[in-house]
């Protein structure tokens, strides 16, 4: 099902199939039972080198788009909570650190978190504000040299853990700008943990700002949207791998349970009420995964590629969503009981619906694209 991969590409999805094969999956229904920041996980993660990957060689990266999903695609189908962690990690945590940082700060924090040693996130979300971005009422004022910030931010992933926080706030009436705040900053405090249907190893808190000085502005002031949009396509790419991952996942455990239970005298799998699921779960994500890794081709050749991503990553996660409700009819009673990993499919595929902007909202920025 690989979809054209080159040697370094087939490579990186072999490194990566074995980790999770190793590591993950023998770990991943303990870790959605007694939920916690999966720190040996994530840094066997660092060690394999995913943090940095889309950054410069230097800089231990220099993966292509392709490079990256599909090591994506493979933490995912292990488990979603520790792939969602981890790509906080290596792109919105980071991206903004690598960007705009310099001299001594840059040097005390990039490397270190492309090694996972240094943990980031990125603070966008409020209690009214998601989708329009000009809601947020977090702001940021001068004070002299620096800028302090006050407001509150929630859905904010790996907050509880988290060495640097990326923060967008306020600065004028129509004007959004990117601060550092580092931990410990005073005035900042991580509240509440967000009890969630699914992904619950990758912790999700509120975090509060009380004139919280922010260690420096990430860029120049109001250019926050501008540099979110630098990096918004490989974010909904990312979330249609993370969705093709747990989908690739529910497939294979209900197709290895259609061929091992027997009614009847025969394989559940010999039944064509099951194989018409089999037939459209494999045919709709092997169409995921051509769509999304055709927007990654896009992408790594300059192309326009934000229509192509947002398509790509509403189809993906819509599928997958298909598939894991599929996977858990195949298995009947068994795909309801929380000793099968299908039931944690279900549960945590929700969240590829919503991560990267919503279904609604890019069926909207799709339309708007046909008529620009």
């Amino acid at each position: 099902m690989d979809f054209a991969l080159t040697a370094d590409q087939d490579a990186v999805r072999k490194l990566f199939r074995e980790f999770t094969d190793n590591e993950i999956r023998p770990v991943a229904d303990d870790l959605d039972k007694d939920p916690r920041f999966p720190a040996e996980l994530f840094a066997g993660v660092g060690r394999l080198g995913f943090f940095g990957m889309r950054y410069p060689e230097p800089l231990g990266g220099g993966a292509d788009v392709t490079s990256y999903l599909v090591a994506v695609e493979e933490l995912a189908r292990g488990s979603l909570a520790v792939a969602a962690a981890c790509t906080m990690q290596s792109l919105m945590g980071t991206f903004f650190v690598h960007r705009f940082a310099e001299g001594e700060l840059r040097d005390r924090l990039l490397a270190p978190a492309l090694r996972g040693d240094v943990i980031g996130t990125i603070c966008m979300t409020e209690p009214d504000a998601g989708s329009d971005l000009f809601s947020m009422t977090t702001s940021a004022e001068r004070d002299g040299d620096t800028w302090r910030l006050s407001g509150q931010k929630t859905w904010i992933t790996s907050a509880p853990v988290a060495d640097m926080f990326t923060v967008f706030a306020r600065t004028g009436e129509k004007e959004l700008s990117i601060f550092l705040v580092e931990k410990g900053a005073d005035g900042l405090s991580v509240g509440r943990s967000i009890e969630k249907m699914g992904i619950k190893a990758s912790l999700t808190s509120e975090v509060f700002f009380d004139g919280t000085p922010a260690t420096c502005m990430l860029g120049g002031q109001g250019e926050g949207v501008a540099s979110l949009f630098e990096i918004l396509a490989e974010i909904r790419l990312m979330t249609a791998a993370l969705a093709l991952g747990v989908g690739r996942a529910a497939f294979e455990d209900s197709l290895a349970y259609a061929k091992e239970r027997v009614q009847f005298g025969k394989p559940i799998a010999k039944f064509q009420a099951i194989q018409a699921h089999l037939a459209e779960m494999r045919t709709k994500l092997e169409a995921a995964r051509q769509l999304t890794y055709w927007a990654a081709w896009r992408s790594e050749r300059g192309k326009e590629s934000t229509d192509e991503a947002a398509m790509a990553k509403l189809f993906a996660s819509e599928v997958a969503m298909e598939v894991c409700d599929r996977a858990a009819r195949i298995m009947a009673s068994y795909g309801y009981a929380a000793e099968y990993p299908v039931e944690r499919y279900l549960r945590d595929v929700r969240f590829t619906i919503i991560g990267g902007g919503t279904s609604e909202l890019l069926r909207i920025n799709i339309a708007r694209g046909l008529t620009r």
